[in-house]
């Protein structure tokens, strides 16, 4: 049996694995960071996001979103409607404190540089779904750069705590120092 194997294309190595670059994916994390820690934080101080009125701003914006799903062409799907509608809306105190607590971690690991790959995905997890909620905003910007740092995650930390942490800690295939590695 012959195996091919297909080598990485020499631009997407020197972007997501070389350390030169980690300068670029710095400014990039920090960019990206800044607008989540900028947007938590206005979440988790406000009373319709985390205090007495936790779930009245989400209950609001999703709302919206429901009334997107109507006409010939929505921009709400409707099993997406239907998660909104059954499962954040019935919740929507939880869900209200996990999207302002989300945004300022995300925000804050993305700073500092730790765990930058995780905190990437959680991100990009998140505007997925203010895209999937018909919120455009500043989302599909910080999809895409999102979208990098998750590939980059081996550099866009270097310049960060990851640059310790990640050799201290390791990877789920090869364990790190801290565990006898």
């Amino acid at each position: 049996m012959n195996h091919y194997i297909v080598e990485e294309n020499p631009i997407s190595h020197f972007l997501f694995n070389n350390t030169r670059v980690a300068w670029f994916w710095l400014i990039v994390r920090i960019y990206v960071g800044y607008e989540w820690l900028v947007s938590g934080w206005a979440k988790v101080t406000d009373p319709l996001w985390t205090g007495s009125n936790a779930g009245g701003a989400l209950a609001g914006f999703l709302n919206g979103a429901l009334a997107k799903t109507a006409g010939s062409h929505p921009d709400v799907s409707g099993w997406y409607a239907s998660f909104l509608q059954n499962v954040v809306l019935a919740h929507v105190n939880l869900w209200s404190h996990l999207v302002a607590y989300g945004e300022l971690l995300v925000g804050i690991a993305l700073i500092l540089g730790i765990f930058t790959g995780i905190a990437s995905f959680f991100g990009l997890f998140m505007n997925l779904n203010y895209l999937l909620a018909g919120t455009v905003s500043i989302n599909p910007i910080l999809f895409t750069l999102g979208i990098g740092l998750v590939l980059a995650w081996k550099v866009a930390g270097y310049i960060g705590l990851d640059h310790w942490i990640l050799p201290m800690l390791g990877t789920p295939w090869k364990p790190g120092k801290a565990f006898g590695k």
